[in-house]
């Protein structure tokens, strides 16, 4: 065992000692120590039940011959955060989050681990520190909000951030206003849409590090404690049995899966920044075309911010299950191994069973063949103002094209303030610069500037580019991610107050016919000098390869460059060295555990 090195031997006896003085006891200590790591806060109901889940977690972990050591890191709470300065530390939270899961994990030589995660970046973050440490791990999302009732009609933080643009409008009065933020949040849990969370929970179902089916439990539903309980008997589990780690899990093939996901499900366009972090983070070849190349998915599921229903009422009528179902049947993801030690596909066939005794009527989720919209939710573009490429999202509009003036800001708050003044008019496209990852610095999601206009009315006749991010909740013609940003000399600090810029799905592109090589790039000074985000803005890189700090690691050996033409892959191969099946040192590390298990 890992642990071994900080508990074994007369050298460790001042280790031991400590450990003592938690309340561990000798059979506890001689068991594997297994790291249970939660986000938990109390400023917002997206990660305001993990601190009870890690107990119940804990519970599963002791009941299958482990110990729980337990940890907390951080979580900016991105609907807090946005709008404000505060918004700039969010994604710079990521990498802290995996730095401190890392840093916790390995600084105690744990054997493994059960992450429980909440919000936007919360997420991301576990499976990046999972790829990072490539020990038997677990990730379970703590769970979606149920949605709020106002006036009969069901509300999302969504329609409050909504209500601000139509309370700017003149066409909801203060009390309207007060009564949607009152009803939008009933309890814990995570924004309730197809926004960032619940698409980077779904992710990490499709990646294989989340049992399918539990991320899909509402955070104050009665099952959720008990899915913790199997979460900490599955990590205990695959530290026994030498089940696969996130290395083995992780794949190409596990990235494409989750891409056409996020498309199947008119998902949040952060899955692109984040899946691009992770393939980082495991040293695996996966880029913006590949993001692109899902986007071919057609939209099956009738989700929120474009359609209809929240992620609660997809679980009602079935959950992730269905998208997982839909995408196979059409042939449009392949079988990977998981964290349960079953493949995704062993996985869906029980799940489609449970679906098929039910009998549960759904329509939130459609065939492939008869789809919402023919093409993703998303697309990347390219051209003279985006060489690196940027994001188009592409839910809750029909357009393909938009033509129209520059309108530049140089900042979010510029931006906000234009729009609240109703200085912003139909055909107009809003460029707001100098937002990107380092820039902002922390490149902030525009969500407060986007409802704003969709709340006025403008949703459906101005586009907005960036190089910061938008939220989930976000819907519009919106373009984000555009790199190189304007920080960086990016040509979006070339482009001038009434230049025509064009978007054009089509061609991919994303243009101008402004003679930007012969101006010379705004410059700003850097908002951020001191401190943790001056030190992000240092490190961190392009949003084109995912807006990491960290080095890449070495790419693993033999990796194929397309993926295998058959869908139901073979039981994963075990891992080699200390973490392999069968036999050699992992054999040894068992019969160990088991004659401690004997002994106690």
């Amino acid at each position: 065992m890992r642990s071994d090195a900080i508990k074994q031997g007369p050298d460790h006896a001042p280790a031991r000692a400590m450990l003592r003085a938690t309340g561990l006891d000798d059979a506890a200590i001689a068991r594997p120590l297994v790291a249970v790591v939660h986000t938990w806060s109390n400023v917002s109901p997206c990660n305001l039940g993990l601190r009870d889940l890690a107990a119940d977690v804990a519970e599963g972990v002791k009941a299958a011959g482990g110990t729980p050591i337990e940890f907390n890191t951080i979580a900016v709470t991105d609907g807090i955060a946005m709008g404000s300065s505060g918004m700039r530390a969010s994604l710079a939270s990521r990498e802290l989050i995996a730095d401190s899961i890392e840093l916790a994990v390995d600084g105690h030589c744990l054997d493994a681990m059960v992450l429980l995660c909440g919000c936007d970046k919360t997420i991301p973050a576990a499976a990046m520190a999972a790829a990072r440490l490539d020990i038997p791990t677990v990730i379970l999302y703590g769970g979606t909000i149920r949605h709020g009732h106002c006036k009969g009609r069901p509300v999302t933080i969504q329609d409050v951030f909504e209500a601000v643009g139509q309370h700017a409008a003149g066409t909801l009065d203060d009390e309207g206003l007060r009564e949607v933020e009152a009803a939008a949040c009933p309890g814990a849990g995570a924004c309730g849409g197809q926004f960032t969370a619940n698409t980077m929970a779904m992710v990490l179902t499709f990646l294989g590090l989340s049992p399918l089916g539990l991320n899909d439990i509402p955070a104050t539903d009665p099952d959720k404690p008990a899915a913790a309980r199997r979460c900490g008997e599955l990590v205990m589990q695959a530290l026994l049995s030498g089940g696969p780690t996130p290395r083995v899990i992780l794949s190409p093939i596990a990235l494409r899966n989750a891409a056409r996901a996020v498309s199947a499900t008119a998902g949040s366009t952060n899955a692109a920044l984040h899946l691009l972090a992770i393939a980082h983070e495991a040293g695996l070849p996966f880029d913006l075309e590949d993001f692109h190349a899902a986007a071919a998915t057609p939209v099956i599921a009738d989700l929120k911010p474009g359609g209809r229903y929240s992620a609660a009422e997809m679980y009602a009528q079935g959950g992730t299950a269905l998208v997982a179902r839909e995408l196979r049947a059409a042939g449009l993801i392949e079988d990977i191994p998981t964290v349960t030690g079953r493949s995704l596909f062993a996985e869906l066939d029980d799940a489609c069973v449970s679906l098929a005794r039910a009998a549960v009527p759904q329509d939130v989720v459609r065939p492939v063949a008869d789809p919402i919209k023919p093409q993703g939710g998303y697309a990347i573009l390219y051209g003279n103002l985006a060489p690196e490429g940027c994001i188009l999202k592409l839910a809750g509009h029909g357009r393909s094209r938009h033509s129209g003036p520059a309108r530049v800001f140089d900042s979010e708050e510029a931006c906000f303030a234009a729009v609240q003044a109703r200085a912003i008019r139909p055909g107009d496209v809003v460029v707001i610069r100098f937002e990107g990852p380092a820039g902002g610095p922390g490149m902030r999601e525009m969500l407060a500037v986007t409802a704003a206009l969709v709340g006025q009315g403008l949703g459906d006749d101005v586009a907005l580019i960036t190089d910061g991010r938008f939220s989930g909740a976000t819907r519009g013609f919106m373009v984000g991610h555009i790199a190189p940003e304007a920080a960086a000399g990016g040509p979006l600090a070339r482009l001038r107050e009434g230049d025509i810029v064009t978007i054009d799905t089509a061609t991919r592109t994303l243009a101008t016919a402004a003679a930007l090589d012969a101006r010379e790039p705004v410059r700003i000074a850097p908002r951020v000098t001191t401190g943790a985000l001056a030190k992000f803005a240092r490190l961190v890189g392009s949003a084109s390869k995912g807006a990491v700090t960290s080095p890449r690691p070495e790419a693993p050996a033999a990796v194929p460059s397309a993926p295998p033409p058959a869908p139901r892959v073979p039981a994963p191969s075990p891992p080699s060295g200390d973490a392999g099946a069968g036999g050699g040192a992992a054999a040894t590390r068992r019969d160990a555990i088991d004659a401690v298990l004997t002994d106690d």
